[in-house]
């Protein structure tokens, strides 16, 4: 993690602000070599939930000696220019994109869960190596989806207050604030448990108290959720809370999403219109999460080939997949069905957390040369 002062400059309310910090904290950083192995291009801003700006997460990335970085925000491709802006003052190239959820009707997957834990028949895919001058084009396609999640978020919001006496959360005063909806940024649950952390740290505090009040709530509280609340002097508490809120009651107040979600259908077809690689972004089936972040659940495992042929039927071309959270076995058998299908293969991680480093070690395997040479593509096609 960089710097508390530091982020906090690279944070400011502006993107002006953020970029002129920047400029000024240059003067007095020397960077560590750039190691060729590392990259990552699925870096979450602001412009979704994480605790870096645009700015922040391309000095965080280059701080901890990536070559390149990706911006990948839900529903939102606004902090791309800052992001590339930014990237140009530290001399780091980087690549740009989006990630959205995709409605799988009409297609062989509808109705089937694919690789998202909440909803079945709705699929994530990231739309990868954006043309520069087509940021626009996106943006205006998903503003309408945009604000079908705002009316969900607020019925979400109805729920939690439901849910939780004592409790009273205003959408627009306590959640959007937390966000960049006014720079047309996305809005997700992690924003409404965020609000929620917030909310119960102006009442009870932090420490011990917490930790009784999370009690009281009935949720039963790990080893290690309990040494972080415990921990008043983190600086980023609420991220930690905004977790264990997540996984308590996000599943209690989720609706489904139904007109804030395209026809897959229609993103085959905005990709090819702006030339960006639609992908789709696998999971598998979680057993002993690998990361230890995940509960056990499966998803497309047992059918991957259906997924792999709808994909083909569908236009489809790319897969994106993230190495650390799969075992060897899942991504051999990934890696040749992406052969078999003629994939173009891409790979990141997503950052959203300021627990999480921006390297992905493994990276480091030979094996995975293919995903490093895959990103150099992506920043030549964006650039031409």
């Amino acid at each position: 993690m960089i710097d508390i002062a530091i982020l906090n400059k690279l944070n400011a309310p502006t993107k002006e602000e953020r970029l002129a910090n920047l400029a000024q904290v240059l003067k007095e950083t020397t960077f560590p070599p750039m190691v060729e192995q590392y990259i990552n291009n699925h870096i979450h801003t602001t412009y979704s939930f994480s605790p870096y700006s645009p700015t922040a997460a391309v000095y965080a990335a280059r701080m901890e000696g990536l070559c390149t970085a990706g911006i990948i925000d839900h529903d939102s491709i606004s902090g791309a220019e800052e992001f590339l802006e930014a990237a140009k003052l530290v001399g780091m190239p980087v690549t740009i994109g989006m990630e959205a959820r995709v409605s799988m009707a009409g297609t062989r997957l509808d109705g089937r869960r694919t690789n998202n834990p909440d909803q079945v028949g709705v699929s994530y895919m990231t739309i990868q190596g954006v043309p520069h001058d087509k940021i626009s084009v996106l943006t205006e396609f998903f503003r309408p989806y945009q604000a079908a999640r705002h009316l969900r978020n607020r019925q979400m919001i109805e729920k939690i207050n439901a849910l939780l006496p004592g409790i009273t959360l205003d959408y627009d005063k306590d959640v959007l604030p937390l966000s960049m909806a006014a720079e047309n940024g996305g809005v997700t649950e992690r924003h409404l448990m965020y609000a929620l952390a917030i909310k119960l740290v102006a009442q009870v505090g932090k420490g011990q108290p917490m930790v009784d009040k999370l009690t009281a709530m009935g949720i039963a509280l790990s080893e290690k959720q309990t040494a972080q609340m415990l921990d008043t002097e983190y600086p980023f508490y609420e991220y930690d809370l905004l977790g264990i809120l997540k996984s308590a009651f996000v599943p209690q107040i989720f609706i489904d999403a139904t007109e804030e979600c395209p026809k897959l259908a229609d993103m085959v077809k905005l990709c090819k219109d702006v030339d960006a690689y639609l992908c789709y972004a696998y999971l598998g089936d979680v057993g002993n999460s690998v990361t230890g972040d995940k509960k056990a659940q499966k998803f497309e495992d047992d059918y991957l080939e259906d997924v792999f042929e709808c994909l083909k039927e569908e236009g489809v071309t790319s897969v994106t997949y993230m190495p650390t959270r799969n075992t060897q076995q899942q991504l051999e058998r990934l890696r040749g069905l992406c052969d078999q299908y003629g994939m173009f293969q891409i790979s990141g991680e997503d950052i959203n957390s300021p627990r999480q480093s921006f390297i992905i070690r493994a990276m480091e395997n030979p094996m995975f040369q293919n995903l490093i040479d895959a990103t150099w593509k992506l920043i030549e096609h964006e650039n031409q």
